[in-house]
C-alpha cells in the first residue's frame, strides 16, 4: 500500500509542477486549511491579519453560558499555546511586525462569536442536534455565528484551524475567508472498545477532546466483551468484581460515566453506550454464572451466550437496561448482537427441549430472535431507541423499522446496506473504517475513498443512511499505543462524515490526492501540536 502511495503522490507532484526529488517532507503541511473540508468556503485572497496570541480574545456578543464560556477559554488557549513543540515560537510571534507586506490588514486583537439562539447548560448533544455555522474573515468583520451552541463549537474548530505560522516562525496569520459549513451526516462516530483492553480514564477524555479537532460526535463507547466487564453496576456490583480485570484499578464507576458525558457534552459529542449481547458475554459470567448458557461437549467452552429461555436472564438484564437508561443521556443504545455462536446452544437439552415445545425445534435464529425482539420491546418501553449489528437483520430477526442497523462487515457492505435500506431501515456503516487493521504508512487512502451512501439505492434509501463510524478494536491496541493507531486515520473518516459528497475520490483525481495529503499533513501536525501522538500520514515529514 505505501509503495503505491508513494507512487501516486510522486505522479501526481511531478505532473502539477516542475519538479526533482529532492531531500526534505514526501508531503509539505499546507497553511491554514480547513479539516474536514467546509461545506461552503470562499477564500477572499484580498489580505491576511496577524494575531499577536498574548492579545487575542473572543468577544461574545449573543447569547452566554457556561458551556460558550468555557469553550471560548479552551480555543483562546489552543491559539496561545498553538506550538508546544519549539517554545521559542510562542516568543518570537509575540512581537511579529508585517508593516512591510502591503497584503497586511492590521493585527488581529479579537472575534465576535454571536449565538443567536438559546444556551442551556443542562442540554446534552442528540442526533437532531444543529451543527451548521458561519466563520467570516474580512476586511471589515471578524466573526463566528450560529443559531446553536453545538455549531458554534464546530465554528470555533474551523477558526482555530485557519491560523498558521510563517515560514520564519515569527508571525500567526489568518487570511480572509467566508465559510457556511454543516455536516453532510448527522451521526459521525468513534468506536473505542474498553473491554479487551482496559483503556485509562484520562486516555478516554483525551480521545474524546481529540474527536472535536476533527468534528466527530459520538463516542461509541463498547464498554464490554468477552474478555472483561469493567462498568460498575450499582444493581449488580458482582459484575465488575468478578468480570474486570482488576476489581479496582481498571474500572469505570458512574461518576466516571456522567464525567465523560459531561466532558463531551461541552465538546457537541454525545456517549453512545453498548452492552452487546447475547453473544460477547463470557465475562458477565464470572458475576453472574447462571446467564450464561452450560455448553455440552463443546470443545474448549464451558459457557455460551446469554441463555434466551430463562425467566431469571430477562429479570437480570430487564433490570440493567433500566439502569443504562438512567445513567447513560443519548436517546439511542446499541445493543450488539453480532457473531452470536449457536454451538453451544445446540449442545444443551434444556434449550433444545425448550424449543420444541415452542415451536422453534432446530431454528436457532428463530431463538435469537426471541430473545432480541423481548430486549428491544423492553428498551423501546424505557424510551430508548435501538442500533444493532448487522447480523441481526441478515439472520433474520423480525426488526422493528426505527431499529438501526449497524454495517459493519466488510466482505460486501455494498449488498447489506441496499438490503437494509430496502428493508426500510436507518443504518450506520462502519465497514470501511477498521483502525485496528494497520498497513504501512498511506493506508488512509482507501478510507478517504470509501463513501457512506456508495451502494445501488434510490434516493430515498440513501436517505437512510445515517452517518458512519470509524471502529478502534482493542486486541492489539491499549493506552500505549492508542493514539497513534487511532488518529489520523480516523481523522480521515471523519472528512468523509462531514464535507460534501463531492469532495474528489483521492483514487480518482491524483492531482487532488497531493492537496488532500498536504492538508492531511496539516491536521496531523496540528494534532501534534496540542499533544495528541497522531502518527505520520504519508510518509517523511516533519511538524512544528
Amino acid at each position: 500500500m505505501f509503495k503505491l502511495f508513494f507512487l501516486l503522490l510522486i505522479i501526481s507532484f511531478c505532473s502539477a509542477f516542475d519538479f526533482i526529488f529532492q531531500p526534505g517532507p514526501l508531503v509539505p503541511a499546507s497553511k491554514g486549511e480547513i479539516w474536514p473540508k467546509p461545506q461552503h468556503e470562499n477564500k477572499l485572497d484580498d489580505g491576511f491579519f496577524s494575531l499577536l496570541p498574548t492579545f487575542f480574545h473572543f468577544n461574545p456578543i449573543g447569547n452566554i453560558c457556561n458551556t460558550l464560556t468555557e469553550a471560548l477559554d479552551r480555543y483562546r488557549k489552543l491559539i496561545i499555546f498553538n506550538n508546544r513543540r519549539i517554545k521559542e515560537v510562542y516568543y518570537k510571534a509575540r512581537s511579529c511586525y508585517e508593516g512591510g507586506d502591503q497584503n497586511f490588514l492590521g493585527y488581529l486583537t479579537s472575534v465576535e462569536v454571536e449565538l443567536t439562539g438559546a444556551c442551556n447548560d443542562e442540554e446534552y448533544p442528540s442526533f437532531e442536534m444543529k451543527e451548521e455555522y458561519v466563520v467570516n474573515v474580512t476586511s471589515t468583520v471578524q466573526r463566528i455565528s450560529s443559531d446553536t451552541i453545538w455549531g458554534i463549537l464546530r465554528g470555533l474548530e474551523t477558526f482555530s484551524q485557519l491560523i498558521y505560522l510563517t515560514d520564519d516562525y515569527s508571525c500567526h496569520r489568518i487570511g480572509t475567508t467566508s465559510i457556511h459549513d454543516y455536516p453532510r451526516f448527522a451521526h459521525r462516530g468513534l468506536l473505542l472498545d474498553t473491554s479487551r483492553h482496559y483503556i485509562p480514564k484520562e486516555h478516554i477524555l483525551k480521545l474524546i477532546e481529540t474527536m472535536s479537532y476533527n468534528k466527530l460526535n459520538v463516542f461509541h463507547w463498547h464498554i464490554t466483551d468477552d474478555y472483561s466487564f469493567p462498568y460498575v453496576s450499582k444493581a449488580f456490583p458482582q459484575m465488575s468484581n468478578k468480570g474486570a480485570f482488576h476489581p479496582t484499578l481498571m474500572i469505570y464507576e458512574q461518576d466516571f460515566v456522567s464525567e465523560v458525558q459531561e466532558y463531551a457534552r461541552k465538546r457537541g459529542i454525545r456517549v453512545l453506550a453498548e452492552f452487546d449481547t447475547p453473544g460477547h458475554t463470557l465475562s458477565w459470567g464470572l458475576g453472574n454464572p447462571d446467564l450464561l448458557t452450560d455448553c455440552h461437549n463443546v470443545p474448549q467452552l464451558k459457557w455460551g451466550p446469554i441463555n434466551p429461555i430463562k425467566n431469571t436472564t430477562y429479570d437480570f438484564i430487564f433490570k440493567l437496561f433500566e439502569e443504562i437508561k438512567s445513567v447513560f443521556k443519548d436517546e439511542y443504545t446499541h445493543l450488539g448482537g453480532d457473531e452470536v455462536d449457536f454451538s453451544c446452544w445446540k449442545s444443551n437439552p434444556e434449550i433444545n427441549q425448550w424449543m420444541a415445545e415452542h415451536q422453534m425445534e432446530g431454528d436457532y435464529v428463530a431463538l435469537q430472535s426471541h430473545y432480541i425482539q423481548k430486549l428491544i420491546n423492553h428498551v423501546d418501553s424505557l424510551g430508548l431507541n435501538s442500533i444493532v449489528w448487522e447480523e441481526v437483520f441478515t439472520n433474520g430477526v423480525q426488526l422493528p423499522k426505527s431499529t438501526v442497523v449497524n454495517v459493519w462487515i466488510s466482505d460486501d457492505p455494498k449488498t447489506t446496506l441496499k438490503q437494509v435500506t430496502e428493508a426500510g431501515h436507518p443504518t450506520i456503516i462502519s465497514s470501511y473504517w477498521y483502525l485496528d487493521i494497520l498497513k504501512t504508512g498511506g493506508d488512509w487512502l482507501k478510507f478517504y475513498n470509501a463513501d457512506p451512501q456508495d451502494f445501488d439505492g434510490t434516493d430515498e434509501q440513501k436517505r437512510l443512511v445515517l452517518g458512519g463510524e470509524a471502529c478502534m478494536w482493542s486486541e492489539v491496541v491499549d493506552e500505549y499505543n492508542l493514539e497513534p493507531r487511532v488518529w489520523p486515520r480516523a481523522s480521515v473518516a471523519a472528512e468523509r462524515f462531514w464535507s460534501p459528497p463531492d469532495t474528489p475520490k483521492s483514487a480518482q483525481n491524483l492531482g487532488e490526492l497531493w492537496t488532500i495529503a498536504s492538508r492531511l499533513q496539516e491536521q496531523t501536525c496540528r494534532m501534534n501540536r496540542r499533544g495528541v501522538a497522531a502518527q505520520p500520514p504519508s510518509g517523511p515529514s516533519v511538524c512544528f
